[in-house]
């Protein structure tokens, strides 16, 4: 049988030295810079706590809940801001509205002036760089913007150098010419020719795929009749828009003849009379594309539209071998005698200062070299 070993208590030496070696091994934790982990984190967290009074605490949530509050009406356009005249460009879209009616400016600028603007405009935020000072484009307020400037320029009262707005966030082009347009027909309609003229405008920008299309968007509202006409009335724009001195004088039925018209080939006829010149205001253009489409009517057979006196539509060119006929609707007749050569000029369309003109060009063509 095996001997048990016999312990003995450890003397005061030994015992001194085993307390100096677990020292030696065992760091001191106030002296450690990196206590225990858990110790760590929790020391971080408290240092991270702000006893700050409840009342201000709650103060702070509110602040936050307002300005988040604040951002979501922005993007919803609720808020009304006081933008510079300078910081909107109003022509970063082709606006709907080809004339302006001098009167109702005129009225709008009274009103204005003694009110002040009661309802604001609209505006979108341009891209960066998009324009050298302007921060917005223009998106509906044409008329309101033209006479608050206008009023600026003439008064430097500095209650007009800022225009109230709405800020939009339209998620293409084709919400801008929507909404454009929605704005003006709400406000003051569009005639026939402006609905076409913008339609077709947005369709060679390629905000829509053609012009049918564009119709399509920017009118959702309309009848499938009244579509119909748009497109009429865009067809005139795209072939004749250049020529036309008076488009928006345009009546509804007088647009759709020509519509119809421009279908079986009647552009070049047109065009050809129009560039007379001899359409002077919008009735005497009228009267010239009435006897050109009445004309075209008796050659093909058909009955044409009376009613009115004939306008004679004279072609542009040689009339004989001593004279002809300019596209300006002026006519040059040379002749001869014993005392020398002559030209004789005649035409609604010369005036003094042009005589003149003509008169110092012969001159200086004579004049010895």
């Amino acid at each position: 049988m095996a001997k048990r070993r016999r312990l003995e208590a450890p003397s005061a030496e030994d015992l001194s030295k085993l307390e100096e070696e677990f020292r030696r091994e065992t760091p001191d934790p106030a002296k450690s810079k990196a206590g225990a982990p858990i110790a760590q984190v929790a020391k971080e967290t408290a240092e991270a706590l702000t006893y700050a009074d409840p009342t201000a605490r709650a103060a702070q949530a509110r602040n936050a809940a307002d300005a988040e509050t604040l951002r979501k009406a922005q993007a919803d356009g609720l808020v009304m801001l006081d933008i510079p005249l300078s910081e909107i460009d109003a022509d970063s879209m082709v606006r709907d509205r080809s004339v302006m009616d001098r009167e109702a400016l005129d009225e709008l600028e009274r009103s204005i002036a003694q009110n002040g603007m009661r309802l604001p405009v609209e505006v979108y935020a341009l891209a960066e760089g998009a324009h050298p000072t302007a921060r917005y484009g223009l998106l509906s307020g044409y008329r309101r913007l033209f006479v608050l400037r206008r009023l600026y320029e003439k008064t430097g009262v500095e209650s007009f150098a800022t225009v109230r707005a709405i800020e939009r966030a339209p998620a293409q082009d084709a919400d801008r010419f929507a909404a454009m347009v929605e704005e003006n027909e709400i406000r003051q309609q569009l005639t026939h020719y402006e609905r076409g003229r913008i339609a077709a405008i947005a369709a060679k920008q390629g905000v829509f795929a053609n012009t049918e299309a564009a119709v399509a968007a920017m009118f959702p509202a309309a009848s499938k009749a009244k579509r119909s006409k748009i497109r009429s009335f865009a067809m005139i724009f795209e072939e004749l828009g250049d020529i036309l001195q008076f488009p928006e004088n345009l009546r509804e039925k007088d647009g759709l003849r020509i519509a119809s018209a421009l279908r079986d080939g009647a552009e070049e006829r047109l065009r050809e009379v129009l560039d007379t010149g001899q359409g002077s205001d919008a009735a005497s253009e009228w009267d010239l594309i009435e006897a050109t489409l009445d004309g075209m009517d008796e050659g093909s057979g058909r009955k044409a539209r009376g009613g009115r006196p004939k306008v004679h539509v004279p072609k542009a060119g040689w009339v004989s071998a001593d004279s002809v006929r300019l596209s300006s609707g002026i006519t040059l007749r040379k002749g001869s005698d014993s005392k020398g050569y002559s030209i004789h000029i005649s035409g609604k369309n010369l005036s003094a200062d042009l005589m003149d003109s003509l008169f110092d060009e012969i001159r200086a063509k004579l004049e010895a070299p």
